[in-house]
């Protein structure tokens, strides 16, 4: 056997008596942790899987990054994540704050969906087979794509902590199946349409639409900007605040987030209107609150609006609608996939591709064409210089 590791044999094998093993109990596997003065062991059902386990053991032993495996439960490891993710002491891959929404969507996924089911399992025994079944019971139960992607994410970040804190030598989240979720259609209308929804639109709401629309804020950035972010003169919009509900003013959803987004002059028009319109306009004073100090509240805002839009014949428009909308003229304006993913405060350019790579010009059959004529004008180009060198030589 190889060293570290040893067969195990059943309560009724003939090898415990020294003769020849009858049974399939497995193997398992051990490394010791000079770190903790303990051996870190764990079982398998075939010797190539302790042998694997056991090579890339010994390699984070050595490296010390592996120690002995927590004791307390599932239940206990996630209440505390939670008290520190709260804290801000806990943060996310990106070295960031958890954003308050996302721990109380974390929390209750955790209490409704994984805690019921894990909570009294000790935190070192749940595996990937585990949450495989829950998951493929999810699906049978109807549960649609992102809601078990969710439910599933607070458990990957407690899991991901704990790899490198807790001593747990594998991951169980790593390797799941998930069901992936049907993109979504992007939803945009037509500028001339846009136009006249603004027309339309309440005196009062018109600004908060054009924002939405010209600028790209998302809903919660809307919530929170302030005069003091909004450059009439530069026409510039400096995104670094957004509004949670119950915690109130927050940073901005990434730190992507923080953002400076260009103010056409359409846009200029519509905030020059409402800041002449309203008393209050100091720098600290919300552009688009119910009150100078407390923001405005969507469904408000859109039963305003979808009675002057029924009024006008006009349809239905929501905030998210309209950033999306924001993005498609950008690109028909012929904005750049880089520039685009800034101004709308994207993590990376991918999110924008995947988004909206789709509303970008460019068939294969044009790209073509694009490739032959700069290979040509700089072969062209080449030949010239060529030429021209060749005439000065005779020369």
């Amino acid at each position: 056997m190889a060293e570290g590791i040893v067969k195990r044999h059943s309560k009724g094998c003939p090898a415990r008596a020294g003769k020849r093993c009858k049974c399939n109990a497995g193997y398992e596997a051990f490394v010791y942790s000079p770190r903790d003065g303990k051996k870190v062991r764990k079982t398998f059902a075939r010797l190539g899987e302790a042998k694997s386990w056991r090579a890339d053991a010994k390699r984070s032993v050595d490296q010390g990054t592996l120690r002995t495996p927590t004791r307390r439960t599932l239940g206990e490891v996630a209440g505390s994540w939670l008290t520190g993710a709260e804290a801000g002491e806990i943060r996310n891959r990106s070295g960031q704050p958890y954003k308050p929404a996302t721990l109380r969507g974390y929390r209750q996924a955790l209490d409704t969906y994984l805690l019921p089911v894990l909570a009294g399992r000790k935190l070192n025994t749940v595996t990937t087979a585990d949450l495989q079944e829950l998951v493929d019971r999810w699906q049978a139960e109807g549960q649609s794509a992102s809601t078990i992607r969710n439910s599933i994410k607070p458990l990957q970040a407690i899991y991901r902590r704990a790899r490198s804190r807790e001593g747990l030598p594998v991951n169980p989240t790593h390797d799941l199946e998930l069901p992936a979720s049907a993109p979504k259609e992007v939803e945009i209308i037509a500028p001339e349409v846009a136009s006249r929804m603004l027309a339309a639109a309440p005196e009062q709401d018109r600004a908060l639409w054009a924002t939405a629309l010209y600028a790209g804020l998302r809903y919660g950035e809307l919530r929170a900007l302030r005069w003091g972010a909004v450059d009439l003169a530069g026409g510039t919009i400096r995104v670094r605040e957004s509004w949670d509900a119950k915690e109130g003013s927050i940073a901005p959803k990434t730190r992507t987030s923080q953002r400076t987004t260009p103010m056409p002059g359409v846009l200029r028009d519509h905030l020059m209107d409402r800041r002449l319109a309203i008393d209050h306009v100091g720098d600290d004073a919300l552009v688009f609150g119910a009150t100078p100090d407390r923001p405005f509240h969507a469904n408000v805002v859109y039963r305003r609006s979808d009675l002057a839009w029924e009024r006008a014949g006009l349809g239905r428009l929501r905030l998210h609608q309209a950033r999306h909308t924001y993005a498609s003229f950008m690109i028909a304006a012929g904005i750049n996939a880089k520039a685009l993913s800034t101004f709308m405060g994207h993590s990376s350019i991918k999110v924008t591709f995947d988004l909206y790579g789709h509303l970008m010009p460019g068939t294969q059959a044009e790209a073509a064409a694009l490739m032959d004529a700069y290979l040509g004008d700089q072969i062209r180009v080449a030949e010239d210089a060529a030429r021209q060198g060749a005439t000065e030589r005779l020369l």
